[in-house]
């Protein structure tokens, strides 16, 4: 039987298509810094009596957590560190599988509040929803009215109207199913899926600067200049510039440093045909640049015009 191929991680060289990875991963940091100050609104409201789950009151800690580290590696990725960008490289990889999470908790919360007719759903943060969304919990709970209208003695009539309540639970089967089949439930479970796939592709851009990055540095620092191969163990693996026998190795930034590069090194430290080109490219220039021999048909040019050099002296 024959083996798949393993999988490649897609490595854009372009941000939407027209801007590089550094702008792309600058853009794309903003957005996440300014996502992350909504913990801030989020803790605040603690002291207003705001009704939040424990669900929220997590999200809103982890918000503030990552904040403060995205704010520290911002100065840095702008220079284009290369620790620093995989760093960041990782931590929005990471946030992005966490912030996935709690969308589809709060997007199912959200369904099954409006799905349950007796307004007792138990999905996380299914009461701060139901006391926001201002017509999940009407004051009359009912199915459908029945007006029964009968002529008075005077201009007009009377009329009756008859409620009848709402029965069954539909936090789940068919219930659920209609809330989440209704025509405006589809647009929403669109939207929120085609944000989530922006965010990964999002992953992909930052992850493919801080490669770019970290090979930039790799051939600035490595022993044997422009060549990344030669100082691994590996052929296919680029020499990594975290050892503990390195200067970028040492104290606990070269230790963390070996365990981000660690998670992928075939991604991370991984040959590719840029790099095969541009060696090839380099070679070939100092080939010509070092090749200062004349060759046979310049010597002969040069002996004919007599410019060549001077014949020895007879003994």
């Amino acid at each position: 039987m024959a083996r798949l191929p393993p999988f490649k991680v897609p490595r854009p060289t372009k941000f939407l298509g027209f801007l590089s990875l550094r702008n792309g991963t600058q853009l794309i940091l903003l957005a996440h810094v300014i996502n992350k100050v909504s913990g801030f609104y989020g803790i605040l409201a603690l002291f207003t009596g705001y009704p939040i789950s424990w669900l929220q009151l997590s999200m809103y800690i982890y918000s503030l957590v990552n904040l403060f580290i995205a704010v520290y590696l911002s100065e840095h990725v702008k220079a284009g560190s290369a620790w620093h960008c995989i760093a960041f490289a990782q931590l929005y990889a990471v946030d992005s599988v966490i912030n996935a999470a709690y969308t589809c908790f709060f997007a199912v919360a959200w369904f099954m509040v409006l799905a349950s007719s007796d307004n007792k759903s138990k999905a996380p943060g299914a009461k701060t929803i139901d006391a926001t969304s201002g017509f999940t919990s009407p004051q009359y709970n009912v199915s459908h009215v029945e007006v029964s209208a009968s002529p008075a003695g005077m201009k007009g009539q009377d009329a009756i109207a008859s409620g009848y309540p709402a029965t069954g639970n539909a936090t789940g089967g068919e219930g659920l199913l209609s809330a989440l089949m209704g025509p405006g439930s589809m647009m929403s479970v669109f939207i929120i899926c085609a944000f989530v796939a922006l965010r990964f592709y999002a992953v992909f851009v930052v992850m493919a600067y801080a490669r770019q990055m970290l090979h930039h540095h790799i051939q600035v620092s490595s022993t044997h200049n422009y060549n990344l191969y030669d100082g691994s163990r590996s052929s296919d693996l680029a020499e990594n510039p975290f050892d503990e026998h390195k200067e970028d190795g040492q104290a606990w930034k070269g230790k963390l440093g070996r365990f981000m590069v660690g998670l992928g090194p075939n991604y991370w430290l991984g040959r590719d045909e840029e790099d095969d080109i541009w060696m090839r490219n380099m070679g070939s220039k100092f080939k010509r640049s070092g090749d200062q021999s004349p060759s046979v048909g310049e010597r002969e040019r040069r002996r004919r015009s007599g410019t060549g050099p001077s014949k020895p002296l007879p003994e």
